[in-house]
This record gives C-alpha cells, structure tokens and sequence, in this order.
C-alpha cells in the first residue's frame, strides 16, 4: 500500500482507536480518508475537529446500510481505492456460561461478517480502479488466542485465512490485499487503554506508518510487539504465549 500516493481510503469503524488514529495519520500523508461508523454523533463530533476528514453513516451488521454507503461514495468519491475494514468488538465469554452465546453471535456478525459484506460490496469498485487496496484487520490472537475471549480469537483467525484466500483470488488484478496485525493496544477495547502490558496507540500508529512507508509492498503489516504472538508456532513458543495469555485472564 503506498499511502503517498494520494489515495482515496475509506475506513469503516473508525469512529475512535485505532482506526481513528490511523484515518488522521493518512490524512496526514496528503490521502483523502472517509470514516464511517454507526454513531453520528461522533461522525459529526470527528467532521467538526477534523478538518477534511469525510464522514459517512455505515452499519456493518446490516448489508443493505453496507449497500446504500457504497453507492454514497461511489458518488461523492469515484477515486475511492483503498478499503481498511476497521470495524469490530472484543467482550469476554465464560463458555460455561449459556449466555455466552449471545456474545459469540454479535462478535461474528461484526468481526468476521462485517468484513466479508464490505469486501463484497466494495471490490467492483476497487477493480475498477488502476490501483486500489484492501486492508483487513485481524489481530496477534489469530495466532495465540486470549482464552477469556474465545470468539473474538477465531474471528480473528478467521480474517487471517479469509485475506490470504482473498490475496490469492485478487493476484492478477491491480488490488493489493494487506493484512494489519495489531498487538494488544491501549484503546478502549477491554479496557486496554489502562493496560500498562498493550502498546501505546500512538507508539503503534508510529511504527504502522513506518512499516507502510519503508514496506509498501508487504502483504502483512506486523509491529515488533505483535511478532511475539505472530510467530510463537515457528519459534517453538506457542505453549509458553498461551500459557502467558491464559494467566492474565484467569
């Protein structure tokens, strides 16, 4: 992804975190970015404090919001060439708990069929384009998981298996396909944003820019922090990470 060249990012799901922090970062690399979310009160707090920032009303658990958003922008922004499918929920599940299930349900509809929707309704689009990304966003739990979020983990698992399908898929046209992978991360999400173990968010968005910039290329984009879950099977470190991961949340 060469974010200097002047691109036209839509960023559904980034009314706050990381994805607002990664909006404001490529906006500032001199690229048109749109965010959407559910909420628009934030939209409109994020249109008043952000001065170019686009904003658009987007559900990603409803296809026809999906729809109806493509075909807004496909108006107000026929360059649009760049998808990061931001959006998604983190909550804690007790298995043993018959409730559970309710969590289990929301998570898949946001985390992995949220995605799945945009990257439908927005790749005619994108192949249209002489040059256009996906950025999907899985998670250093697709390959460690946190026990106290069962969910969460596999939907995460699931975008990693679902972008290298999707890579492959998209080989021989001008999409490239990009997995972020961000480590625990001081927002808001489980309460990590008072979390002294997650990576600060700006320190994160720093090392993000870095890695697009020197990497443009990359088909992953891994912060150092993340490679200690990335590559715990490689390594011959998956048991001592889960045992660390299940420690926490006991």
């Amino acid at each position: 992804m060469d974010i200097s060249n002047n691109n036209t990012i839509f960023i559904p799901g980034a009314t706050s975190g990381i994805g607002l922090g990664l909006a404001l970062r490529l906006q500032a690399e001199g690229n048109t970015v749109i965010v959407g979310g559910r909420r628009t009160d934030l939209l409109r707090e994020i249109a008043a404090e952000q001065p170019g920032i686009d904003t658009i009303e987007i559900d990603t658990t409803d296809a026809d919001s999906i729809a109806t958003a493509a075909a807004d922008l496909a108006e107000r922004h026929p360059r649009l060439n760049t998808l990061i499918t931001m959006a998604g929920i983190m909550e804690p599940e007790n298995l043993l708990d018959p409730a559970s299930i309710d969590v289990a349900e929301r998570t898949v509809e946001v985390n992995l069929l949220g995605p799945i929707r945009l990257v439908n309704a927005f790749l005619p689009a994108l192949l249209a384009q002489p040059d256009a990304t996906i950025m999907t966003v899985s998670s250093g739990l697709a390959y460690v998981p946190l026990p106290a979020t069962p969910t969460y983990n596999a939907t995460k698992a699931a975008i990693h298996s679902f972008t290298e399908s999707l890579r492959v898929q998209l080989a021989d046209t001008a999409v490239q396909v990009v997995e972020l992978v961000p480590p625990a991360t001081q927002t808001t999400l489980m309460g990590l944003d008072k979390s002294p173990t997650a990576m600060p968010l700006e320190e994160f968005l720093d090392e993000v820019i870095s890695l697009l910039k020197a990497q443009p290329a990359a088909e992953q984009i891994l912060v150092e922090r993340v490679k200690w879950q990335r590559n715990a099977v490689a390594e011959g470190r998956y048991q001592d990470v889960l045992g660390v991961l299940s420690g926490r949340h006991r």
